[in-house]
Formats: C-alpha cells, structure tokens, sequence
C-alpha cells in the first residue's frame, strides 16, 4: 500500500482577510470557506497541511522546516509578498519538490507592480485567476 502524498498549503498577508478584502478581485469566500471547498473536492486524495502568516520571517522559516519534513509538493499564494521579497525566494530555493505558486486573481489584469513575482522564479508551476480552485488544481495537478 502507498502512503498518501502531503502537501503543505502556505497562504501570505491578508488571505486571512478573504471574504471581506475586496470581494470583487478575491471573491467573498474567506480562506476557511476555501479550504474547506479544497478538501472536500479532493476526496481525501492526499493529506493537506494548511499554514497562513501575514509575516514574512514567519513563512520564511515554515518553507525552511520543510527541508526536514516529508511533502510531495509546496503550495503557496505569497500575497503581496510574491512582488517583494527576495528573502521567501531565496528560501523557496532551498526546496527540493515542486512549488505550486497560486493567485486567486489574475495578476496580469491587475496594477503594473503585481505583474512581476518575484518568488515565481523558484516555483515549478504558476496557477492564477483560477478564484476558489486555484488551490485544488495546484494540489490536483500532483496528483495526476
């Protein structure tokens, strides 16, 4: 019997504000409402581990922790901290399994400074605009 595969899901500043955030970019789910939307459309497939930090040392040393843990994948939405911060790159760097990076938006429709993602540059897969599903499709894409 194989074991399930275990992603950790890192979620950036202001996701814990989803649902009253600007409904009209993020929608008017918050990230509990996403999570759990995540995990009953994935059936128990895999084993999620979900983390949000508005702090940027914070997810920084959650990413560092993962090198002495057993996941099959990193899903993250950096928030805001996707344009910014070199030191969450330079930790995503350390890992070695894919980096699923998700946008609830997409970026690319949004303000000039969210079209470039700093952290995007060490991620295997970049997923956006997808709203609600952007986690499940990053998770489900390992999965297949």
């Amino acid at each position: 019997m194989t074991s399930q595969k275990k992603f950790l899901i890192i979620n950036g500043p202001n996701l814990n504000m989803l649902g009253l955030r600007q409904p009209e970019i993020y929608g008017d789910l918050s990230l509990q409402d996403i999570i759990e939307y995540t995990e009953k459309k994935l059936l128990n497939k895999c084993e999620c581990h979900w983390y949000q930090s508005n702090i940027e040392g914070e997810i920084v040393g959650r990413i560092q922790e993962l090198t002495k843990q057993d996941y099959s994948a990193l899903v993250i939405n950096p928030g805001a901290y996707s344009h910014t911060s070199v030191a969450i790159l330079d930790a995503l760097h350390i890992l070695k399994i894919p980096i699923i990076e998700v946008h609830l938006s997409n970026t690319h429709r949004r303000e000039e400074f969210r079209q470039t993602k700093l952290t995007a540059k060490a991620s295997t897969i970049i997923m956006e605009g997808l709203g609600k599903n952007a986690y499940f499709m990053a998770i489900e894409s390992q999965l297949l």
